[in-house]
């Protein structure tokens, strides 16, 4: 009865969806925003390899019950800004990133900023998290599969390598290598992943 009553709240409110509905419909099917939502609906309902109907039931479903989701869609899809007020944003969350690779998954999002050169395919972000600049221009530079857990620190121009995890609380200035854990005040290297074992997952 529960999932009922929470299938038909998503139904009204497609009269709010529609706009960031189509855009998804009519964007390329390897769109990142398609595989944002596929890595959601794996993460967060164990949902795999999904399509067509499927795929943009899910995106509703996330835009009205995840407010982080809704910020990431609204970073990926086009002419958001004058529908995105039909569906507001989590405000604690900011986003600002020149350039961010497919499969991003936003476990929490509250008081959390994000300025970033480029970010690569299937980041995971935590809350409290600053990810940002240490002066007027200088902000990092993430790989894929890179893991950002909560009140971690990240300022300055520096890369974080493919794969790697930046630990809670972690404050992180210089460069962190591929499949590297980092965990402290300032951020040292914990662990490492054998180089076969480096991916786009970061959860490997």
């Amino acid at each position: 009865m529960k999932r009922l009553i929470k299938q038909g709240w998503v139904a009204l409110n497609l009269v709010r969806l529609w706009p960031s509905l189509v855009a998804v419909m009519l964007g390329a099917v390897d769109a990142p925003i398609r595989a944002d939502i596929r890595r959601w609906a794996l993460i967060l309902f164990k949902e795999e390899r999904l399509s067509g109907g499927a795929l943009l039931w899910r995106h509703c479903w996330l835009m009205v019950y995840y407010r982080e989701y809704r910020n990431l869609a609204y970073l990926r899809l086009p002419l958001a800004g004058l529908y995105g007020w039909m569906m507001p944003r989590l405000d604690s969350l900011q986003l600002y990133i020149d350039e961010l690779g497919p499969g991003c998954f936003i476990q929490h999002g509250f008081a959390t900023i994000v300025a970033a050169r480029s970010i690569g395919a299937d980041f995971w972000l935590n809350q409290q998290v600053t990810i940002g600049y240490s002066n007027d221009t200088d902000v990092p530079v993430i790989g894929n599969g890179v893991t950002v857990r909560p009140g971690a620190r990240i300022v300055g121009k520096l890369k974080v390598g493919d794969g790697a995890t930046v630990g809670m609380n972690t404050v992180v200035t210089g460069n962190v290598p591929p499949g590297a854990t980092v965990f402290g005040v300032p951020g040292q290297v914990i662990w490492r992943k054998p180089p076969e074992q480096v991916s786009r997952k970061g959860q490997a």
